[in-house]
């Protein structure tokens, strides 16, 4: 699930306190174990993988199964690292491996598939899945990734449709999925009750993978929910297993950050993660933190070396919301924001999207538009709260103050996700 956690730069606004906050949930004597760890188990059995198949195929080049194998080890690699290398390795393989086998294997469809979503190409994905499913082969693991994309396409009633196909309470792959369309659907507490009985699953059957997952998941959900001890618990829950998993390092470095308003040590956590880790959406978590401290030498580093990273080509338009966000802020990148907001919807056409164009038009001075776009096709179409405040403020600037207060109320209930900034900001709603 894709659960963000970054705060994106709006106008310019007094700098809060950073003051540590008398709340204390964390303890550093707890994690500071998973920090600077000095073996990566992970990413050398991953590595080791992926040489063994690499010389499995050298050796022996007419054995076309092993670029699957291959292909699998580059996206762990991917995973663990976050270079972007690796994935496009991973697309080459499974590319690769269609052409030799004339696009009639619904595995290696199935494949290039979940790496064209983790690059967020979710109409290319759809086009394989949609192949892989009238061949009809384990019919039932198509029909799981056909709900994920359809649900990121905003295709709601054909992936609530494929949902129903495989409804079984017993099995982990359906109720991470309803679990993910609860939340869509606004109903956290259920989508936490499912995700409870997927822990259960994940425990009783002893899958280390699923467990992290689950963990992790169940703690992006907790915190949403205000439960933020259960959320610390479950990120140290993955980090027991993997203690090299920085989804889980960024987690708690969100809550001592976010809930605790220690700045100071919400970056060293994430820069013992940035050691190892390199996605670029880490630079501006620390943007961010830098901001909310008032080291604006460190904020304008940190984003610089956000910009200097997504110009790889290779990301592709993987950071289209980070990018609109940013440069939607900035008076001389308005018209960029814009173009990427509208290439965006093109390629999902969701509420999230829709919310990315409005706010674009709004920050160009075309609250009339924004308005116009966000009534159609955001308000009572989402619960996610940084499109509910950008919702707000357009509400706000048309004179709509009704019904930019009854969300401010909403949105305060939302501050430890959208942290101490925004927190401010809604205040001035």
């Amino acid at each position: 699930m894709n659960l963000p956690h970054i705060m994106m730069f709006f106008a310019l606004i007094s700098i809060v306190s950073c003051t540590t906050s008398s709340k204390k949930i964390t303890d550093s004597k707890q994690y500071n174990v998973y920090l600077d760890v000095a073996e990566n188990t992970s990413l050398e059995k991953a590595y080791t993988e992926m040489e063994f198949w690499k010389n499995k195929l050298d050796d022996q080049p007419s054995q076309f199964p092993y670029l699957g194998k291959l292909a699998s080890s580059y996206n762990t690699l991917f995973t663990v690292t976050g270079n972007i290398e690796y994935l496009k390795n991973a697309e080459k393989a499974y590319l690769e491996l269609n052409e030799i086998t004339l696009n009639t294997k619904s595995s290696y469809l199935k494949g290039l598939a979940a790496i064209y979503i983790s690059q967020h190409k979710f109409k290319e994905s759809l086009e394989l899945l949609t192949k892989a499913e009238a061949m009809g082969d384990n019919l039932e693991g198509t029909q799981k990734m056909l709900f994920d994309v359809h649900l990121e396409l905003g295709n709601y009633k054909l992936a609530k449709s494929y949902l129903d196909k495989f409804s079984d309470d017993r099995d982990f792959d359906y109720l991470i999925r309803v679990a993910k369309w609860s939340d869509h659907r606004g109903n956290l507490d259920a989508a936490i009750r499912y995700l409870e009985k997927a822990k259960d699953n994940a425990e009783f059957a002893n899958m280390p993978g699923a467990k992290i997952w689950v963990y992790t998941n169940l703690a992006d959900f907790y915190g949403h929910h205000g439960d933020i001890g259960a959320s610390y618990d479950h990120f140290l829950k993955a980090l027991e297993l993997n203690p090299n998993d920085a989804y889980a390092k960024k987690g708690i470095a969100w809550i001592v950050y976010s809930y605790e308003k220690n700045a100071d040590e919400a970056l060293r956590i994430l820069n013992t993660v940035t050691k190892t880790h390199n996605s670029p959406d880490y630079y501006l978590l620390k943007a961010e933190i830098a901001k909310f401290k008032g080291d604006l030498v460190l904020q304008k580093q940190q984003i610089n070396q956000y910009k200097i990273a997504v110009e790889n080509e290779l990301y592709g338009d993987m950071y289209n919301k980070y990018n609109v966000l940013l440069f939607a802020d900035s008076s001389e990148k308005l018209d960029t924001a814009l173009k990427i907001s509208e290439i965006e919807v093109a390629n999902r056409p969701t509420p999230q999207s829709y919310d990315l164009l409005a706010w674009s038009y709004f920050k160009t001075g075309n609250t009339k538009e924004a308005l116009q776009i966000m009534e159609n096709h955001v308000s009572g179409k989402t619960f996610e709260p940084h499109a509910l405040y950008h919702l707000a403020e357009v509400y706000k600037a048309s004179g709509k103050m009704d019904e930019a207060e009854h969300l401010k109320k909403k949105l305060m209930e939302s501050t430890f996700e959208l942290g101490p900034l925004m927190e401010q900001k809604i205040k001035e709603i």
